[in-house]
This record gives structure tokens, sequence and C-alpha cells, in this order.
């Protein structure tokens, strides 16, 4: 794995329970671009928490929105009007760490 992979992990890693970060803050904390880190969450983030990155209007990635509203409804992240389009309320839920 090199090290933008780990420092995109890591970082996803830390996001805590009923907190977002969308893919450019993650991208800016680990120094790389946003489209890396869907790359990495692509190819090795089954493991992190995946679901708590969110592009720029705060919907979850395409294809698992059904599979990230069932997590954020389990860790109470605050919602836009959960209607067919699933939306985090960034102004709510953002997340910003503290030392990337």
């Amino acid at each position: 794995m090199n090290d933008v992979a780990e420092r995109v992990l890591r970082i996803v890693s830390s996001i805590p329970s009923g907190h977002v970060m969308t893919y450019g803050d993650v991208a800016e904390a680990a120094g790389t671009g946003a489209r890396a880190v869907g790359q990495v969450l692509r190819s090795g983030g089954h493991d992190v928490p995946w679901w708590r990155v969110v592009d720029a209007m705060g919907r979850p990635v395409r294809g698992a929105a059904q599979e990230a509203l069932a997590q954020f409804l389990e860790e109470s992240t605050a919602l836009l009007d959960p209607g067919e389009d699933v939306r985090v309320d960034l102004a709510r839920a953002s997340w910003t760490p503290t030392t990337p």
C-alpha cells in the first residue's frame, strides 16, 4: 500500500460515528486529490467506514446509498429529508480532523 492510500484510510478510519467528510476534505487532509480518495476507497476501503465519506452535496457513493443510509440511521448522522435522494446535512455532520 502506498503512502497516499495509508493516509486516506487513516483519515477515514478516524471520522467519528455520526459525522462525515467530503471526498475533497479527505483529499485536502491527505495531501492528494478527491479522485484519488475515491480510488483508494474503491480498491481497499471496505474495512473502513467508507459511508462517512460523501460528495460535496452530502450524497454517499453511487450504488450504495441504501447501505450508507442504514449506517447513517444507526449512527444518528444528521440527514436532510431522507426521501429518495439520501443526503447528509453537511452543516451539522461535517467533521475536520485535528491532525491529518
